[in-house]
């Protein structure tokens, strides 16, 4: 039985029934709890029914309703992590995945320790971001708030919606405000992952959080430090 992190509930949406029986007989085989739908609208459906899941893993070419709809009609109400399947080589679906809201991407073919790897990695953010970091104070800079205990961020009492990945960039960045903080770091740290050549997870992460402060008050708060990282300004 795999006790990582509490992970129980895994909703994959994916028409391949290959892989998704190869997916439901390695993760219920340890100890997950593996529900499959095989097309674009079953899977909103069940991704919004109510029914807890800790992650979603979710391809992008299927049938009724592509990934990409189903990952921007998910985001307008939930936060459930997802972990985006995409074609190998194609850096447009990875591109589009994370500006919509994915946590992270892994390319087809996968190996099941790499998926494993990844799952991993998101439910330990979404759960430490869920647990408050542990005895953290609430933190305010630069018009930002930011309560690790509820996890609610307020950019001059306007709430923003941020993904768990979001939130958690956001924290180190205010963690170490005035501070460089690599994308080597962010990688490490919030992704899970050692930072990969061509890799633009971190920057794309950080360019939708950038949005979402920026609709809430004028003035960039995250200075970008070419070629290095991202620093977050204290006034």
């Amino acid at each position: 039985m795999n006790n990582d992190f509490h992970l129980q509930s895994v909703l994959v949406i994916d028409d391949d029934k290959e892989l998704t029986d190869m997916l439901s007989s390695y993760l219920s085989g340890m100890g997950y709890r593996v529900t499959v739908k095989d097309d674009g609208e079953a899977g909103l459906s069940e991704a919004i029914s109510g029914h807890h899941y800790d992650l979603i893993l979710l391809d992008v070419m299927m049938p009724k309703m592509d990934g990409f709809d189903v990952l921007q009609k998910l985001r307008a109400s939930h936060t459930t992590p997802v972990l985006m399947l995409t074609a190998r080589g194609d850096d447009y679906d990875r591109i589009l995945g994370l500006e919509l809201g994915a946590d992270d991407y892994l390319p087809k073919p996968f190996n099941h320790r790499e998926l494993v790897a990844r799952i991993k990695a998101i439910v330990r953010r979404h759960t430490l971001s869920a647990n408050g970091g542990g005895a953290e104070q609430d933190i305010l800079i630069n018009e930002i708030f930011l309560s690790p205990s509820s996890q609610k961020v307020k950019v001059n009492d306007v709430d923003l919606d941020l993904t768990t990945t979001e939130f958690m960039i956001l924290r180190l960045l205010m963690l170490n405000a005035s501070q460089r903080v690599t994308k080597e770091q962010i990688s490490l740290k919030v992704l899970g992952k050692p930072l990969q050549a061509f890799d633009r997870s971190v920057d794309m992460h950080v360019s939708n959080l950038r949005k979402k402060i920026s609709a809430a008050t004028p003035g960039d708060k995250i200075k970008t430090l070419r070629g290095v990282g991202y620093m977050l300004l204290s006034e």
